[in-house]
């Protein structure tokens, strides 16, 4: 029997990975994908990509899109209250997993299963513990590509936001870095890749200077 499964969905690539593992896993059976969202400026939470371009890699990947919405600021509690009601919401649903695009902070795993711990529905992990190093090329080797859409300037040099995420950008980084950028170095936004049925063809806009981290726009091309 197929295990129903839902994915967190950021939109960048190590989302975009472990839904690429999912989709050859013949146990699983991927439902949907969900992603949280800052209610003020319409953008996912940390990547800073906008709602439109979410939908657009929901169509072409071809499962339904979930979109949680959350206040700005948002505090842990607020956060927790909205995250319990949609699973509460989905176990209706006979949702049996979430999986999850974490790689190895073992405090953000523990969290994640926590929070689900006594609700039915597993926390899985579909990439967790590869090398980053190793898996980094993997991605960019299968064909994914995908862009730097905001940086921590405390960790990561400026100039990196709105870079192609690609051997060149992995090549060029610091070797205090992560080339996963799993520490919080950097997000991103995929593009291209095997989990896709179609590319989406973006422009890049202006980068902007906010709460303390670097964002590159990302546009829907118009063709």
């Amino acid at each position: 029997m197929k295990r129903k499964t839902l994915m967190s969905w950021s939109s960048g690539k190590d989302s975009a990975w472990a839904l690429h593992k999912l989709q050859q896993n013949p146990e699983i059976d991927l439902v949907g994908l969900f992603c949280t969202v800052n209610k003020e400026f319409d953008r996912v939470a940390m990547h800073g990509v906008r709602v439109e371009l979410l939908q657009k890699q929901a169509k072409s990947i071809g499962l339904p899109l979930e979109i949680i919405e959350i206040p700005n600021p948002c505090s842990n509690a607020d956060y927790e209250k909205i995250m319990g009601q949609f699973v509460e919401r989905v176990k209706r649903d006979n949702i049996e997993s979430f999986a999850f695009g974490d790689l190895f902070l073992e405090n953000i795993r523990d969290y994640r299963e926590e929070k689900l711990k006594g609700s039915g529905i597993e926390a899985i992990f579909p990439i967790w513990g590869i090398p980053t190093d190793k898996l980094s090329r993997e991605m960019i080797g299968s064909g994914m590509r995908a862009v730097i859409t905001c940086i921590d300037p405390k960790q990561t040099p400026r100039e990196f936001v709105g870079r192609e995420y690609n051997n060149s950008f992995l090549d060029s980084l610091p070797s205090t870095m992560d080339p996963c950028g799993e520490n919080g170095e950097f997000h991103s936004f995929v593009f291209d890749g095997p989990m896709f049925n179609e590319k989406i063809e973006i422009l890049m806009g202006d980068i902007v200077d906010r709460d303390e981290f670097l964002f590159a726009d990302v546009l829907p091309k118009i063709t």
